[in-house]
């Protein structure tokens, strides 16, 4: 049964890459399954000559790899159009993880040689990949302030050696935001291959296609899931010939794939996607005005507070301000312990995006690995508390947060 065009944003959450099932399963089943059968010799020859669509082995596909997929691509480019003015098509690969669809996509497009620039205050495991892993392998990152524009283009136009912008918007855990349709700009005029983290917004918030961008990228484990059940990671790319061709090889060679379990449970929680944003980024705002007025809280780092220095910016490019913040306590680093050890419902926990509200302390935990120097250059003070916050009854939030910082 063809599916009928789909004019909302939660339909497409719900129905986008779904199939009925040949024995009219509801759901996609879970296909615990390693490898596939074939009807016949050249059946197989077919499909490993990319002659015949169909699955071979699961590391390389499978039916609920797939109906993930099609589904994360159709959230992206839900209502964008490419040049040719019709819809925007584009193609997303699983990965075991957002590390696993990061590694896929520096590894398909950089070589020993070039260099990838970037901006300051990015996920910690992302700037350990640019310390730690790439270098050995001869590519380099070129870390500026990318807020400013001027000093952007002159790095670009200084070091040809740079093929790649890697932006993330909103940054970790300082929520500061890029522009991304000047940066992508940008990179097209020096023929850069432009990439997005889309993690913290989610496509409900923000589509980094709109602005031309070539590659979104997600740690699928946060928000998209959005129950903290699964690990994984997505690439979403708008070059299709690239993501059937360079970008499949990679990620099939590196092992990255997802399982057939992981991704059935992102698909139940896509589904769910816009309702829980909503909850979400009402809850956000709420919290944010409650912290910004506080008189143990020194700063509080939220999009939706008229001071942020790039409220402009994040008004301009998202939808809402989203579910992220960070704040600082006038008390420091022994004030912030204090905070988190007093807390009765809020979760002490790493991670973001799922429906129970999440604090954590980026300096000790998702940033530990960044040296001091650098974790302060980036406004990544010792003080600084990360909240993830959830789709509870507010009010219990409010509560639970107000008696732990007493």
């Amino acid at each position: 049964m063809k599916q009928p065009p789909l004019s909302g944003f939660s339909s497409v959450c719900v129905h986008a890459g779904h199939e009925q099932d040949p024995r009219y399963a509801h759901l996609t089943p879970i296909y615990a399954s390693s490898t596939y059968v074939y009807d016949s010799a050249e059946q197989g020859m077919r499909r490993f000559a990319g002659e015949e669509d169909g699955y071979i082995y699961t590391r390389w596909d499978s039916p609920n790899f797939r109906e993930a997929e099609e589904k994360i691509a159709a959230l992206e480019a839900f209502g964008l159009t490419g040049a040719d003015g019709k819809p925007l098509l584009v193609k997303a690969k699983l990965h075991a993880s957002g590390m696993g669809a990061l590694s896929t996509l520096f590894l398909a497009h950089l070589k020993s040689g070039d260099k990838v620039i970037s901006h300051y205050s990015l996920y910690g495991g992302t700037e350990e990949l640019f310390r730690k892993i790439l270098p050995p392998l001869g590519i380099e990152a070129v870390i500026v302030d990318m807020r400013d524009l001027e000093k952007t283009t002159a790095a670009i136009k200084a070091d040809p050696s740079i093929k790649m912008m890697y932006l993330e918007t909103p940054a970790n855990p300082t929520l500061r935001c890029v522009d991304l349709e000047a940066l992508i700009a940008i990179a097209q005029e020096h023929r850069l291959v432009s990439a997005v983290d889309n993690t913290f917004a989610s496509p409900y918030l923000q589509q980094p296609f709109a602005y031309g961008a070539d590659y979104v990228f997600h740690s699928t484990t946060k928000f998209l899931n959005g129950h903290g059940t699964a690990i994984g990671g997505v690439l979403v790319g708008r070059d299709i010939e690239m993501m059937k061709g360079p970008v499949e090889k990679v990620h099939r060679l590196l092992g990255a794939n997802s399982n057939p379990f992981d991704s059935f449970l992102l698909t139940q929680g896509i589904k769910t996607l816009e309702v829980r944003m909503e909850r979400h980024c009402h809850n956000a705002m709420e919290v944010a005005g409650f912290l910004d007025g506080h008189p143990a809280v020194a700063q509080v780092n939220y999009l939706g507070l008229t001071d942020h220095p790039d409220f402009a910016i994040a008004s301009r490019q998202m939808k809402h301000a989203g579910a992220m913040m960070s704040f600082e306590l006038k008390g420091g680093l022994e004030a912030g312990k204090r905070f988190i050890d007093r807390l009765q419902m809020c979760l002490r926990a790493v991670s973001l995006g799922t429906c129970d509200t999440l604090i954590c302390h980026p300096a000790s935990m998702t940033h530990y690995s960044v040296p001091k120097e650098l974790r302060e250059k980036y406004d990544i003070t010792d003080g600084l508390i990360r909240v993830s916050v959830g789709i509870e009854s507010v009010t219990d939030i409010l509560n639970d947060l107000d008696q732990a910082l007493q």
